[in-house]
């Protein structure tokens, strides 16, 4: 297809947009791929159309070879569904929710599994029907309470989702491999360097679930590789804990006097000024058992508190409490929290039994006692006695204290190990997409059975595997550009080539419209910049737009000669006009 420039509504901008604080941001808005409707909603244009759409038809290309058909939700639900699952309440300010005039409540959908859920529920009944996967892409609304970064994170934003439906677990393995390999194959035709990651289910419930990570430094997740090959999200990364120690012969616990020390630093200042050890080390932070209180709210709105103790050289991790703590939200307790329950002396607080303190007079029945896993029987501790200006000495877990559960919250740090007993690292990095082996969590709540092969009722397993379709296209567009412009993969690109009529004369637009004519015929996508401008605006408009192979028709077809622009690579190379179509046809199709 030709496609006139002077011709396609568009306008590019010369100056950044003040509201741009990322480049894809910045350059999808100067090209005139998008414009800003609202914080975190946008317009899409020709231009970002056709590279959605091009996009797109990966994607679709990829989940045919992997079996998937597509259907087409509405973005409009109704409630019930949702509170069939819990999820209305579970999203708080996470949605939007509206009401019809007559009173009845919607919500524009973040997600579709429910009425995905039901729509099978409603068509089959047998083993015989599976497994089944479907997919869709669809826009999805979520009430983001700082949209940011553009596309990359709107309240109005473009996914592919997709589920399976089997009889049984094995199917569901074999289900979930299929789109994780497709996933593959869409980024790798998308040239994207792209990390897997054990990832947190959160409030789409479930077990096994897995990130696509795109590594760039303004993402929003925290990733740990290890050097034996393990990846995670922040929330998902279990650090490998100690083996738990023998308590005998440990010496009895110790209580002092420690005035003014509310702060950790101020305690290990104290103690070794005061309490040197015996092995004549220095006390650290490290041997420190920190007790954060916390308030958990439920969806509901319901508070309750919950008391973490952890290494005191870590600090509480507010993603990873979230997760561990999902669908509540989390946050530091609170003034009126702390005169609510006078037995939490504040810079002084230890660990307790189901009976109360395990010193101190106050009781503090009916708050959770949790500890990190590193804080394992047999380690010895200085934490807070639960009294006014006093910590314990060589408070030993196990022997001395215990707790109500299990919880890691605290932050991750260069070099610590990993379940495979080697040293981690650190990135940043950008979802891309998320596949989550879901179980029956949604077909129990919204009784999805079929009859199995002895004519008995089961009930059915899914998995759901969302892929970010504008937050790829806005990913590309961050990761592959220069300080010119954009740099499209070919795969996605808006036309497989632009020419440039550098001049007016009638040698170079007649040349130019003829190779324009013949790549046309050839299949080809072609951009025809034949706009009544300076070449310098035509050149600058061409580095902006980021179509991979830029042809300049100048003053050299006076010499017989054009110059094709590898536009990624910066190669440029001067040749005949007679053999400019064949050229551009090499690179367009290698």
């Amino acid at each position: 297809m030709l496609t006139r420039l002077s011709q396609l509504f568009v306008r590019t901008l010369r100056e950044d947009p003040a509201d741009a604080d990322v480049d894809s941001h910045r350059l999808l808005v100067r090209a005139g791929y998008i414009r800003r409707q609202a914080p975190g909603v946008f317009a899409w244009l020709p231009l970002g159309l056709k590279v959605r759409k091009r996009l797109e038809d990966v994607i679709h290309e990829e989940m045919a070879a992997a079996g998937a058909q597509q259907v087409h939700f509405p973005a409009l639900l109704p409630r019930e569904p949702y509170e069939a699952t819990g999820r209305w309440t579970e999203y708080g300010d996470g949605i939007f929710r509206l009401q019809d005039r007559k009173g009845a409540d919607y919500l524009l959908a973040p997600t579709h599994e429910e009425v995905f859920t039901l729509l099978v529920k409603d068509l089959y009944s047998s083993y015989k029907d599976l497994p089944l996967t479907i997919y869709q892409i669809q826009d999805k609304y979520r009430d983001e309470a700082r949209p940011r970064a553009g596309l990359l994170r709107g309240r109005e934003f473009s996914m592919k989702d997709a589920y399976s439906f089997d009889i049984d677990d094995a199917g569901l393995d074999a289900s979930y491999q299929a789109q994780r390999d497709a996933y593959e194959r869409i980024y790798q035709r998308l040239g994207l360097d792209y990390v897997i990651v054990n990832a947190h289910a959160g409030a789409m419930g479930g077990s096994k679930s897995e990130e696509f990570l795109l590594p760039v430094e303004i993402g929003e997740d925290t990733f740990i590789r290890s050097q034996g090959g393990l990846a995670a999200n922040v929330e998902a990364f279990r650090a490998l804990a100690p083996e738990p120690r023998s308590t005998e012969g440990l010496p009895a616990a110790i209580v002092h006097d420690t005035p003014d020390t509310p702060t950790i630093q101020t305690l290990v200042d104290l103690a070794n000024a005061q309490h040197p050890r015996e092995d004549g080390a220095a006390w650290t932070a490290a041997d420190t058992l920190k007790n954060v209180v916390l308030a958990t709210v439920s969806p509901t709105g319901e508070r309750s508190l919950v008391i973490v103790g952890l290494p005191g050289d870590r600090e509480v991790d507010l993603k990873r409490a979230e997760a561990a703590f999902s669908p509540n939200d989390v946050e530091a307790a609170t003034e009126a929290d702390f005169a609510a329950h006078p037995g939490l002396v504040k810079g002084y607080i230890g660990p307790w039994s189901a009976n109360g303190p395990v010193l101190g007079e106050a009781s503090m029945t009916g708050i959770r006692y949790l500890l990190d896993p590193q804080v394992v029987d047999g380690t010895a501790w200085i934490t807070g006695a639960n009294e006014p200006g006093r910590h314990v000495f060589g408070l030993v877990a196990g022997r001395d204290f215990a707790a109500d559960g299990v919880v890691e919250i605290g932050d991750v740090r260069e070099g610590d190990l990993a379940a495979d007993g080697t040293p981690v690292e650190l990135a940043r990095g950008m979802e891309i997409g998320h596949v989550f082996q879901l179980g029956r969590k949604y077909a129990e709540a919204l009784g999805l059975k079929v009859l199995d092969q002895d004519g008995k009722l089961v009930t059915v397993t899914m998995g759901s595997y969302g892929i970010g379709v504008t937050r790829i296209l806005a990913a590309i567009a961050e990761t592959t550009h220069d300080e010119k412009g954009l740099l499209w993969p070919r795969e996605i690109a808006p036309f497989d080539v632009q020419i440039v009529l550098a001049g007016k004369d009638e040698t170079v637009v007649e040349a130019g419209s003829a190779l324009a004519a013949s790549l046309d015929r050839s299949g080809l996508d072609v951009l025809l910049d034949d706009r009544d401008e300076r070449p310098g605006v035509k050149f600058g408009d061409a580095e902006l737009l980021g179509v991979p192979t830029i042809v300049i028709v100048g003053k050299g077809v006076h010499d017989g000669v054009v110059e094709v622009w590898d536009r990624r690579s910066g190669e440029r190379a001067q040749v005949p006009v007679a053999e400019a179509a064949e050229a551009v046809l090499a690179a367009v199709r290698p």
